[in-house]
């Protein structure tokens, strides 16, 4: 049995503020105050300035000085070099499942997430569609086994989020594309298939990213 400590309070605070982030409801540049986070969630003022550093971390604000919290821009060479970069780290992931796995039950993870996605387009439900797309990191990690690779891959988590949301609101269609590459990657994994399994994700990658490019470009 595997103890999992539960969250601390600024890792809950950093969790609600960065599901209002992604969400739009916290715009770009728009300050967030510590005292006004204090009163209104009823917590320590040390807690709230502890979880605007993991906000930090994870890409979702920026700690200017005299100035205080303010949510991060995502302008397109933030998306550009975001997408650079997370790619490269995805390949390593679906290149770690693909040397690893040994018998069918090893993939069986990713054929229940499969059906999560599915069921997800049906009801068009975007915020379902988008937890059960980074469902798909998580269920790699152990086949890595690199600590450092899903630190930070977790840190950089919140940030694709928020560019997976503001490509689907405005395109719902898209969902099922990526069901469709989901597909392809596993069978490029199944087969072992590294030149595959970069081509699936480096095409994906580049076709999410101009939907968010796009999708910037609306506003």
């Amino acid at each position: 049995m595997t103890f999992k400590a539960p969250d601390s309070l600024a890792e809950q605070i950093a969790h609600h503020l960065a599901e209002r982030i992604i969400r739009g409801e916290l715009k770009e540049r728009e300050r967030i105050q510590e005292q006004k986070v204090t009163q209104s969630l009823n917590v320590s003022r040390g807690s709230v300035r502890e979880a605007l550093l993991i906000l930090e971390r994870r890409h979702l604000i920026n700690i200017l000085p005299r100035r205080g919290a303010q949510v991060s821009e995502l302008t397109p060479q933030h998306v550009r070099s975001l997408y650079t970069l997370v790619m490269e780290l995805y390949i390593l992931l679906g290149n770690a499942v693909a040397e690893r796995w040994r018998v069918e039950a090893d993939l069986a993870p990713f054929l229940v997430i499969q059906q999560r996605l599915a069921d997800s387009l049906l009801k068009q439900d975007i915020n379902a569609f988008v937890d059960a797309s980074f469902s798909i990191m998580q269920a790699a990690y152990p086949f890595a086994d690199n600590p450092y690779l899903q630190q930070t891959l977790d840190n950089l988590q919140p940030a694709i989020s928020r560019t997976y949301h503001i490509a689907l609101e405005r395109r719902k269609g898209e969902m099922g594309q990526f069901i469709e590459v989901f597909a392809e990657l596993l069978q490029a994994v199944i087969a072992r298939d590294p030149a595959r399994i970069r081509e699936v994700l480096i095409g994906y990658g580049k076709q999410n990213c101009a939907l968010v490019l796009a999708a910037l470009a609306e506003r």
